[in-house]
């Protein structure tokens, strides 16, 4: 009875261990940096997934390169890079880092960033700089919902989908700011709190548009689920 008694404490000692190691493991995704970012890119572009720079910054391309390879090895295929992921790549765990915001003079420089600044400036400039960048999450935030398409280009000229693609605004004179705001969205910003609708209701007549849960307002925007 006794070495059953001990045999029960440890197994049960042994399981409280694993599921709070596995509690507080590090989650990279959108946003994360240093250098287990690091060994993440370096690891995907090793085997084809990821080709622009090691720079320790989970942005876009990082996100669906990670997509790429959790779909090919049978993986939850949600673009983070957590425990099970991690293994998959070989990376050992490291001590929980904080992702911080992102910051505009972290740079993704790849075509991603132009079309989306073109899209903030069609739609808003002119806005509160946090709105901007809102603008610009909810594209990437369509990206990962089912009921959008998956790459930045299939979201922004997804028919009907934004204004500024049916008005032509999208090509109006490119601001610095809706640059900058492109590259801190891309970066893992995200002020519209998740959100992937919003809306002006000075211009908006749509009923369903208004009946979506409202998250947050910046400037004139609503942002919505």
């Amino acid at each position: 009875m006794v070495m059953i008694v001990l045999i029960g404490y440890f197994t049960s000692e042994i399981y409280f261990n694993i599921s709070n190691k596995q509690a507080t493991a590090q989650v990279y995704k959108y946003g994360s940096r240093g250098e287990e970012v690091k060994k993440i890119q370096t690891k995907l572009k090793q085997w084809g997934y990821y080709k622009d720079n090691v720079d320790g910054i989970y942005g876009y391309l990082t996100y669906v390169s990670v997509k790429s390879f959790q779909k090919n090895n049978g993986l939850k295929v949600d673009g983070m890079a957590g425990t099970q992921t991690m293994a998959a790549m070989g990376i050992a765990p490291s001590k929980p880092q904080s992702s911080g915001s992102a910051s505009s003079q972290n740079v993704t420089n790849n075509k991603d960033v132009d079309l989306v600044a073109r899209l903030i400036n069609g739609e808003a400039r002119g806005e509160p700089y946090e709105g901007q960048v809102a603008v610009g999450a909810v594209i990437l935030n369509r990206t990962n919902d089912a009921r959008f398409p998956s790459t930045i280009a299939g979201v922004i000229y997804q028919p009907g989908a934004f204004t500024a693609i049916v008005d032509g605004q999208i090509n109006a004179e490119l601001k610095e700011s809706s640059v900058k705001a492109a590259r801190d969205a891309l970066n893992g910003w995200d002020p519209s709190g998740g959100a992937v609708f919003y809306y002006n209701p000075a211009k908006t007549t749509n009923k369903w548009i208004w009946s979506r849960p409202l998250i947050k307002v910046i400037g004139k925007h609503k942002f919505c689920r």
